[in-house]
């Protein structure tokens, strides 16, 4: 990862901002003309007032002409300002856009051990609630803050022109005003930045309380995530108070400046218009440009208060963005022909440096095998499917499928030649048809329709208010347990592949109906290589081998008749299951 420090972050959104260098001109181009605008007003405002002498002697036609010239400058302001909003609107939701677009890309690619390696929640809020965040600072950036310095430097600049004197007194005084700001600024980025952090933290709390509502109740957990909640929360409250602490010096700090350029401004041009240096005219016009000179400090202070929150949240977007992805698959086979025969040799496998799962594993699988994955918890078995379906690569030794090791294979077309049914379902919010056909978007109505029947959920589905068509929520919404299962072999009985994988796939189904979906499978497996993991050993009794594993290990292997009969560690787990199976329908 990145070095993400308030420099280079800045850097990182500047080159993204390059990408709109046409908005990005014409919004300073306006920018100017807006600032040239304003600031010749008060001059004119000043010839006016020349203009009035006394009473008999003022000068009504010089005066008319004036305040049209003021009327053309003003609406010069006016559509300005309406162009330079549009191309900073433009400029700052495109860039958001794109860096979010960058994200979600980035997400897609991301290893699959940086998802398990971190929340949910705080993934989500990076994409959402940071980008947001990001998006009003830098708003407010191309707003006011170039406005606002355009506006100092013409000031001067006008100033300058009417007397020299006065402006460098002012111009004296400017430094105090960018010692407040850089002291307020470089205090808020951090409790800005622990505020964004802590936020996270807090969405990964609440999505991981809402997605597990029913299971903290059912154990009575409900005031342990309050505690938890009020923890996070209290952090959130004290680093948003100190933030906000910070950032409201802002205003009085800077006001304290402006009211001492006035006097200043006030005070020696009086003395000056006194002794005939400049015209009452100009001592009013010098009055406003005092005005206008202080009003972008006030404005440039607040908005670098908010732009250390951006930067702060651009900051942990780039983290996400710049994490590693998985290791391109450019210039790596395409798989088009796969018969099934599964190599693993001399495979090593750890999530962990400090702790080793699997050690020195081998296995000869042939095409069309059926392979039981046996053992107790944290033995291996979901590992060993994670590794053939190439979510993780082996740290040592090689898995090779149809003869070629999977790093040399594309990860498409992999996965295309596996079918994966897992204990967790998956399902997307849409219709029951749209969660079907993402095993194959071009199937016809008739193919659907039988892979629902081979997979016995048609019953369920044709009840539907609108069967296929029926709207089902974020992960299936009201369906039961077993329906969402339904569904999820529903696709593997579509897409018909030439390798299954079977984690638990019935876990969650009424034993009648299971008995039919074991018969459906065996029917699929049928020719196919098979993996199975299964803790009831009676759905496997059928493998042609079962391998039971025990930590990282194959215990043993052979058919079901071969282990039974060598009264090893799989005929004790099956006489487990068979003598509480029995003493349960004694009782």
């Amino acid at each position: 990862m990145k070095n993400n420090n308030k420099k280079t972050v800045i850097f990182k959104i500047l080159d993204r901002v390059k990408n709109y260098k046409l908005a990005l001109a014409t919004s300073l181009v306006m920018a100017i003309v807006t600032v040239v605008c304003q600031l010749y007003v008060p001059i004119l405002i000043g010839r006016a007032i020349d203009l009035i002498v006394g009473p008999g002697e003022v000068d009504f036609t010089g005066i008319a002409k004036v305040l049209g010239q003021i009327g053309i400058f003003i609406f010069g302001v006016f559509l300005s300002q309406w162009i330079m909003n549009m191309c900073n609107n433009k400029i700052t939701f495109g860039v958001t856009k794109d860096i979010r677009d960058e994200a979600f890309d980035k997400i897609e690619t991301l290893p699959l051990k940086y998802i398990d390696g971190n929340s949910y929640g705080d993934i989500v809020s990076r994409v959402i609630a940071d980008v947001d965040t990001f998006a009003d600072g830098l708003l407010m950036g191309f707003t006011q803050f170039f406005t606002g310095v355009l506006t100092i430097i013409g000031t001067l600049g006008f100033m300058f022109f009417i007397d020299f004197r006065i402006t460098l007194l002012v111009f004296l005084l400017t430094p105090l005003s960018l010692l407040i700001a850089w002291f307020i600024a470089k205090k808020t980025f951090n409790s800005f930045k622990r505020q964004s952090e802590t936020r996270g933290e807090q969405t990964a709390l609440i999505d991981e309380s809402i997605n597990g509502v029913k299971i903290i109740k059912s154990f009575n957990s409900e005031q342990k995530y309050l505690k938890e909640f009020d923890e996070i929360n209290e952090r959130l409250a004290e680093y948003s108070l100190k933030a906000v602490f910070f950032s409201s010096l802002t205003n009085p700090s800077t006001r304290f400046v402006n009211s001492l350029v006035y006097a200043v401004v006030a005070v020696s041009g009086g003395i000056l218009a006194i002794n005939g240096g400049i015209s009452v005219g100009e001592l009013v016009s010098f009055l406003s440009y005092a005005n206008q000179y202080t009003k972008p400090f006030n404005e440039i202070s607040g908005v670098i208060t908010e732009l250390q929150n951006s930067i702060a949240c651009a900051a942990r977007i780039f983290e996400l963005i710049e994490e590693e992805s998985e290791i391109s698959d450019e210039g790596k086979l395409e798989l088009s022909e796969i018969s099934g025969k599964v190599d693993l040799e001399n495979v090593y496998f750890s999530y962990t440096e400090d702790t080793q799962l699997i050690t020195d594993f081998n296995l000869d699988v042939k095409p069309g095998q059926r392979i039981a994955i046996v053992g107790p918890t944290g033995c291996g078995k979901t590992t060993l499917i994670n590794l053939l379906m190439r979510f993780y690569d082996v740290n040592e030794g090689s898995i090779k499928i149809s003869g070629h090791d999977l790093r040399d294979i594309t990860r498409e077309s992999l996965r295309h030649g596996f079918g994966m049914v897992l204990q967790e379902t998956w399902l997307k919010s849409g219709t029951i048809r749209d969660n079907i056909v993402m095993a194959k978007e071009d199937a016809s109505e008739e193919e659907i329709i039988n892979a629902c029947k081979e997979a016995y959920s048609w019953g369920f589905i044709k009840k539907l208010p609108k069967g296929l068509d029926t709207e089902i929520g974020e992960d299936g919404g009201s369906l039961s347990a077993g329906q969402k299962q339904l569904l999820c072999i529903t696709r593997i009985m579509l897409a018909n592949p030439p390798m299954l994988i079977l984690d638990e796939a019935t876990s969650s189904i009424d034993t009648r109906t299971e008995l039919k979906i074991q018969d459906a499978f065996a029917k699929l497996m049928n020719g196919k290589t098979s993996f199975i993991v299964a803790h009831r050993l009676s759905t496997i009794k059928n493998a042609d081998v079962i391998l039971v594993m025990k930590d990282g290990n194959i215990l043993e292997q052979g058919n079901h008749e071969e282990l039974l009969k060598a009264n090893g560690f799989y005929k004790k787990l099956y006489d487990s299951q068979f003598i509480k199976a029995s003493d349960e329908e004694e009782e």
